[in-house]
């Protein structure tokens, strides 16, 4: 039987990113998402609906998602679903929970800059400077590749 597990979301960081690094130095970036759903009542009445989800990601998107996304920031993410199972220690009841394990994480918006500073430039120029931070976010830089001839499998050329 084939399995599909893929989740794109749109939604508001509730809260900054935390970032850790695990004991071989990957770095873990954690925070919370929460996504608006919109829907009508029976009388016709707008009625709004917040949904919260924890994201979680790794290596470089963990770096810039730390350095460049706070509390309130739009995000796109992608990812997956993973669902985690452990026994509580003062009840010995089961637990779980669902959290997004993101590969993909699109700033969206302009940020803040920074105080102080002079703000002189177009604004197709800020928005285009957007979208290069963005892609650059979830590529990885050049000097991570591996020099030609070097011994990366996952790399066919």
């Amino acid at each position: 039987m084939a399995s599909f597990n893929r989740v794109i979301l749109m939604g508001n960081l509730t809260r900054d990113p935390e970032r850790r690094y695990t004991p071989k130095g990957l770095a873990v970036a954690e925070f919370s998402v929460a996504v608006n759903e919109y829907s009508s009542t029976e009388t016709g009445e707008r009625k709004e609906v917040a949904h919260f989800f924890d994201i979680v990601v790794f290596g470089k998107t963990a770096e810039n998602c730390a350095q460049y996304l706070s509390k309130g920031r739009p995000v796109l993410l992608e990812g997956r679903l993973q669902q985690d199972r452990w026994e509580d220690k003062e009840t010995h009841k089961q637990r779980s929970r669902v959290r997004i394990l993101a590969d993909r994480v699109q700033f969206i918006g302009g940020g803040q800059r920074p105080q102080g500073q002079e703000f002189r430039e177009e604004a197709g120029d800020a928005a285009s400077r957007g979208r290069q931070a963005a892609a650059e976010a979830l590529e990885p830089p050049m000097d991570e590749l591996p020099a030609e001839g070097g011994k990366k499998d996952d790399i066919p050329f």
